[in-house]
């Protein structure tokens, strides 16, 4: 290898990690702990999407959005309050405080760690299990190991629509950039990232038009839980159109225009001061010359792997959203701790069947676990469903945040729980618990029969499994 004229030498470790997220992160300090030479190679921000652009920052800012629609609310519970008005700049330096402080906490644990080593730069394979590194800060190191772990993950990809290029429209990172609050935000796609920004700038003052190409919000989810979400958004002021294609998008004195073509074919301008394009993420394989490597990829460029995250060429992995799998934080943590498992601890751990709990951060929170009705139904399952709208739940009614409902889905035979939606107040958490009891392997009277603390929302467990659409308990 040469780089100006000069040799570079090739360096071995026993590990090189390809980018720095939420399985990348705590596997090389796993590494480090084992006396292994780990080489983190980030071109960025330690942390990855998780800390740096995803969960922290927009989990931070739904906050502030939460605050600024109870403080309007607050009348209706003896409270009154002054015009309430929003800093956009202030929320914006609240996210990136709290984003340094989760990004420093980072680079402090893993500059401290005896064996590893951060490269900031962008790596590419050169051959099987050699990798380039292109320093940030001018030249390269050439570097080979035994074990190579890519986690590069996603980032966000523009909609194939006409002149989408020719319009400043946002991402979910620059988004949250903003400084002041968009007048109308033009949200193109009804998927979470849609539906937590449509809903948090809504609340920040915004007028919201959220436009879906399909039939329903959230495709992946139950009809009644998609059109109940619709509900929900709408009581708060939120346009939503369904079943809606983009033709079209042009810059316009006020800011951006959509052509649009609804589901029977009628054409009609939708006009914004900006334009949020959250229809798609694509995976970062671009730059990594995975081919050399003899690394394969699907048709959409995620890295193929199998359940122990191994990919086609040996000895190398790829873990977390640049498989293609669930793009969850959580997810990519368990793949760290299947690596960790196999690599480190003599195990044989597997991501088959592993549970997948998530959760949409709108308000009220989805929580999800498990089968959907949909699901079950496509595998042939037998089940028994239990619904309960929030609305009968004592703590809801306390503390006035009774919309949405949750249900669950028992196998007809083993009265096992086989699945969860609970879109309330404090849904995710609530979601957790019927998960442990799904972990557990517990029948659902366990729950309906349990003694939950009057009155919190876990107490909803007695009522939710007392009845079933067929009428039984």
């Amino acid at each position: 290898m040469s780089s100006g004229g000069n040799v570079t030498a090739v360096e071995h470790f026993d590990a090189i990690i390809l980018g720095s997220g939420q399985c990348g992160d705590p596997l090389a300090l796993a590494l480090s702990a084992k006396g292994k030479k780990t080489a983190l190679v980030e071109r960025a921000y330690l942390g990855g999407t998780c800390s740096n652009y995803g969960c922290t920052p927009t989990k931070t800012m739904v906050a502030s959005a939460e605050v600024a629609d109870m403080a309007r609310r607050a009348e209706e519970y003896g409270v009154r309050v002054s015009d309430v008005t929003v800093d956009m700049a202030a929320v914006r330096e609240r996210k990136r405080a709290m984003v340094m402080k989760w990004r420093n906490g980072d680079e402090d644990r893993l500059e401290k760690a005896e064996h590893v080593e951060i490269l900031r730069g962008e790596g590419a394979f050169v051959g099987p299990k050699q990798v380039r590194v292109k320093l940030n800060a001018g030249g390269e190191r050439v570097l080979t190991a035994d074990w190579i772990v890519i986690d590069t993950g996603l980032r966000a990809s523009p909609p194939p629509v006409d002149g989408i290029e020719s319009v400043p429209y946002l991402d979910n990172v620059s988004i949250m950039e903003l400084d002041t609050v968009p007048e109308h935000l033009l949200v193109l796609g009804g998927g979470y990232v849609g539906l937590e920004f449509g809903q948090m700038f809504r609340r920040f003052g915004s007028a919201v038009t959220i436009v879906q190409h399909g039939a329903q919000l959230l495709e992946t989810e139950d009809a009644d839980v998609a059109e109940e979400m619709a509900k929900i958004l709408r009581e708060d002021g939120i346009e939503i159109l369904l079943s809606t294609k983009v033709v079209s998008v042009a810059k316009s004195t006020s800011g951006v225009e959509m052509m649009a073509e609804s589901g029977d074919g009628q054409m009609r301008v939708v006009s914004g001061s900006h334009l949020l394009a959250a229809t798609g993420r694509k995976p970062n394989v671009e730059a990594l010359n995975l081919a050399v490597a003899g690394v394969n990829t699907d048709a959409h460029g995620f890295i193929q792997v199998n359940d122990k995250l191994e990919t086609s060429a040996a000895g190398v992995y790829a873990v977390g959203d640049v498989t293609g799998g669930p793009a969850f934080t959580h997810i990519s943590y368990d793949d760290y701790r299947v690596l960790k498992a196999n690599l480190l601890d003599g195990g044989d751990k597997s991501t088959r069947g592993r549970m997948l709990p998530y959760c949409v951060f709108i308000d009220p929170q989805l929580g999800r676990i498990g089968l959907s009705e949909r699901e079950a139904a496509e595998q042939g399952k037998k089940v028994r469903v239990a619904r309960l709208p929030m609305s009968s739940v004592a703590r809801a009614l306390e503390t006035g945040r009774t919309r949405g409902f949750m249900k669950a889905l028992v196998d007809a035979e083993t009265d096992l729980i086989l699945g969860a939606a609970v879109l309330g107040e404090e849904g995710g958490e609530i979601m957790s618990l019927i998960e442990t009891a799904m972990m557990g392997g517990l029948k659902y009277q366990v729950l309906r029969d349990g003694i939950w603390a009057h009155p919190l929302f876990s107490e909803s467990m007695n009522n939710l499994f007392a009845k079933f659409d067929d009428g039984a308990s």
